[in-house]
């Protein structure tokens, strides 16, 4: 798609939001019904003002006084959800200074893009866990609220409350490089510091806290393994959080700094590469989610490699990924909360998709995968009374596939439909879908 497609698609993305005004009933061929667990046939779903009204057997009757949107030929789904992606931020690169090259305009129309390319691939929902430039990600959301944008329902954490120098920093830059305060908002070195910017991000509009609690595969001079914070500084934030009736979500590769994570009462642990068997029973003790990644270390070994990223780097990431798979594997085994992230930013938005089949692969049955993206996501956020599945009362976030996803999961990485909160996002694929290659930097 080329950039004047691209902008013609977010023009009519954006002037096909008032076409569902009316009360519309969706014709679904089949419905995947994640309470239950269950795959329903012939249903009619009714929307009005953006909610689910009823969902039932399809008749011709339902059709007299409503707008129809004929699905029966597809599989209709909720929303999906991911929980761990980055808007906000370019395209990880070999260049670690590429943040600080670039500028808050320049950042909002990437930001505006990632959006689009993610919501047309049928994740109607996000949880954005932390940018560089702080709190961009909050003006991203409040554009999409406003209707400015075409994009996902964005849930922010602001910036990462970060060590100097550790996982959340932008590290590995040449000697005497001053970074900007905008790209410093959550460092913090003890617990008083950790409070105070944890208060601060609030102020600023964010939804929730991200914490590096151990050392990055992605930021130069920091080891995965390495925790960054103490039980009694994670737990601070955790405390401050609670007060604005929030949570911490924890980036944590190591086992250690899993364990302080979740002894400290952070909601989920990010990553969780390196988790041992004390912490998967300690996730499980304390009903900890699990947000793991595991498609991404092929994405890093195989382009990361070919564009030439650090050496650093690409020795982390070798020394994660598998561990991480045979740790999820377990975590799926011990009856783990799981739900569903990605690290989009690190490999091109909108194929968030491609994880589901890698969920499976390990330990997963195609209904669980499902679930992790939709109602289980929904309970990470304490959302699950408005999202998460198509139920009465519920946002109206639907998506249509063609085939069966229990039983070819990737079907979930070629949307055909999608409706955010009763209003038609996009329709066939021209629109749906992941974005093309030319717009995804070659990778």
């Amino acid at each position: 798609m080329t950039s004047s497609k691209l902008f013609t698609a977010l023009l009519l993305a954006m002037a096909a939001a008032p076409a569902f005004a009316q009360t519309v009933v969706v014709h679904a061929g089949r419905m995947v019904d994640v309470d239950r667990g269950d795959v329903l046939t012939d249903r009619a779903i009714t929307i009005a003002n953006g909610r689910v009204v009823r969902v039932e057997p399809w008749s011709d009757a339902l059709a007299r006084n409503a707008k129809v949107v004929d699905w029966s030929r597809y599989t209709v789904l909720p929303g999906l959800m991911d929980m761990h992606t980055h808007l906000s931020d370019e395209a990880q690169s070999a260049d670690p200074g590429a943040p600080l090259k670039s500028n808050p305009a320049r950042d909002a129309f990437i930001g505006a893009k990632n959006a689009w390319d993610t919501v047309r691939a049928g994740f109607t929902t996000v949880r954005d866990v932390g940018t560089y430039r702080g709190l961009s990600d909050v003006q991203l959301r409040n554009a999409i609220n406003a209707g400015l944008i075409p994009g996902p329902r964005m849930f922010v954490a602001g910036g990462y409350i970060t060590v100097s120098g550790g996982g959340g920093e932008i590290t590995g830059l040449p000697k005497g490089t001053v970074v900007p305060d905008v790209f410093r908002v959550g460092v913090a070195d003890n617990e008083r510091q950790v409070r105070q910017k944890v208060n601060s991000l609030f102020d600023n509009g964010v939804d929730f806290i991200k914490v590096i609690a151990t050392g990055a595969v992605l930021a130069e001079g920091t080891e995965p393994g390495h925790s960054e914070y103490t039980e009694a500084e994670i737990h601070a934030a955790v405390e401050e959080a609670a007060k604005h009736h929030s949570f911490v979500a924890a980036h944590a590769h190591g086992a250690e700094g899993i364990k302080n994570a979740t002894r400290a009462g952070a909601r989920s642990i990010e990553h969780g590469s390196l988790m041992d068997d004390e912490s998967i029973a300690l996730m499980k003790q304390h009903g900890t989610w699990l947000v793991a990644d595991i498609y991404n270390g092929d994405f890093i070994d195989t382009v990361g490699r070919a564009e030439g990223w650090s050496k650093d780097i690409l020795r982390k990431n070798i020394e994660t990924t598998q561990t991480q798979r045979d740790g999820f594997r377990k975590a799926v085994a011990a009856g783990v909360n799981i739900a569903y992230g990605t690290d989009s930013g690190v490999y091109p938005h909108g194929d968030n998709g491609r994880q589901f089949a890698y969920m499976v692969r390990y330990g997963m049955t195609p209904m669980q995968a499902i679930q992790s993206a939709t109602i289980q996501s929904a309970r990470l956020l304490g959302r699950e009374g408005e999202l998460g599945s198509i139920a009465p009362g519920k946002f109206a976030d639907l998506i249509a596939v063609d085939g069966d996803p229990i039983a070819n999961i990737d079907v979930l990485r070629d949307v055909r439909a999608v409706i955010k909160n009763g209003e038609r996002v996009c329709d066939g694929p021209d629109e749906c879908g992941p974005p093309d290659p030319e717009h995804t930097n070659g990778k």
